[in-house]
């Protein structure tokens, strides 16, 4: 028995907008499968967690009988998202989207059910715009809509250049939504001018607009405000699960709550039965944060991974047992610290380096190392601790 109210009810958990949900609630009463849009573009070579998000909620449709699209934008990863950009991006070769391309099915795969995704390349229709059709659509939107986009207002008041390309990205997304008849297109907040852009052109090529659905950017471990590899705050799904679960550990404990509302979709009141809990002492943070970071790392990865890292973490950090560690093969001898830490490949930088090594954050053999210019000796058994969740042992 359909039951459009309680669906939407489950749907609408970890979003940040459903426009209109008037609408998605007529769609999901015709108690037929909804076609389901999510464009990714290759523009790495790794998804992450905070990808996890809107992954999840297209997983969450196909498990309510809907199928899913998923786009791999590989004609507009030529334009780059200029989505956030306070200038125009390099564009990327096609050499480097079609390395790209070949990781992500592998990681989506995690998520995703395939049985009922079906994947698409939006060259196939982009790439065949004739001239005409281009013109076309272009005459469908005005520029004074597309420089409404925040990213553009902004470039323009601070007399920052916008490439003319860049208005395109928009319209090229949008008509994505046109050739494949979308019901439903996903997309991360930061997305939500590209989404709407596809039900406005929908409605004018005489089509029943999609319904969008906007989930929340999820932060990065370091509590920044959008997980990404840049920003080296991001947990990657190619990553081993006792590296992701140990990153998990090391977020802080209100930031828990978050990740087990977006990628665990934990309902609002369980969460504050956990958090009441923790408050009256029934409940330990350190408990709790272990069993959201095992049933993360349990739903992305395995079951079995999750169990042994878990079993891993306990022994270093909390029994302190470093013949668990992960074990690492470097150059021995006396070496400069900075470069042990560069080859372990723990620093993105000299400068995370001195910070890490003048806050303490770093030890030979459990001794702290506070001087930026120190060299140690690393030979086979040696352990080394950056931060507080990694720990790596010379073999």
């Amino acid at each position: 028995m359909n039951q459009p109210e309680k669906i939407l009810s489950l749907v609408a958990r970890g979003t940040s907008a459903i426009i209109p949900e008037a609408e998605l609630l007529k769609k999901l009463a015709k108690n037929k499968p909804l076609i389901v849009k999510l464009g990714m573009d290759p523009t790495a070579p790794h998804i992450h967690l905070g990808h996890a998000v809107v992954l999840s909620k297209l997983r969450q449709l196909q498990d309510l009988g809907h199928h899913a699209i998923l786009i791999i934008g590989d004609f507009t990863a030529r334009i780059g998202d200029p989505t956030g950009k306070s200038k125009t991006r390099p564009p990327l070769s096609e050499q480097e989207i079609t390395n790209n391309t070949k990781t992500y099915f592998d990681q989506v795969k995690k998520i995703l059910d395939p049985k009922s995704l079906t994947i698409r390349y939006n060259s196939e229709w982009l790439d065949a715009l004739t001239i005409k059709e281009m013109v076309a659509l272009c005459a469908k939107v005005t520029v004074a809509r597309l420089i409404e986009r925040e990213d553009f207002s902004q470039r323009l008041k601070q007399s920052q250049p916008i490439s003319f390309h860049e208005l395109l990205y928009p319209l090229f997304q949008g008509y994505d939504s046109v050739v494949l008849k979308s019901d439903i297109e996903l997309g991360g907040t930061d997305q939500t001018f590209n989404v709407l852009m596809g039900r406005y052109l929908q409605e004018h090529y005489g089509q029943e607009p999609q319904v969008v659905i906007t989930t929340p950017l999820l932060e990065g471990i370091d509590g920044g405000p959008k997980m990404s590899k840049s920003l080296n705050n991001a947990i990657g799904l190619a990553e081993p699960a006792d590296q992701a679960y140990g990153k998990l550990m090391s977020i802080s404990d209100t930031l828990m709550w978050h990740y087990a509302e977006l990628l665990l979709l934990t309902a609002p009141e369980e969460i504050k039965m956990q958090q009441a809990n923790i408050k009256k002492g029934s409940s330990h943070p350190m408990a709790v944060k272990k069993q959201i970071a095992h049933d993360i790392v349990a739903k992305f990865w395995s079951k079995s991974e999750a169990q042994s890292a878990q079993e891993q973490f306990e022994a270093l950090f909390q029994k302190k047992d470093y013949s668990q560690a992960h074990e690492v093969s470097i150059a021995k001898g006396e070496r400069k610290l900075v470069d042990v830490l560069r080859d372990l490949q723990a620093v993105k930088s000299n400068t995370e380096s001195k910070r890490l090594i003048e806050e303490g954050a770093v030890h030979i053999d459990g001794t702290a190392i506070t001087d930026f210019k120190a060299t140690v000796a690393v030979k086979t058994g040696t352990t080394i601790k950056v931060g507080k969740h990694r720990i790596y042992k010379i073999k």
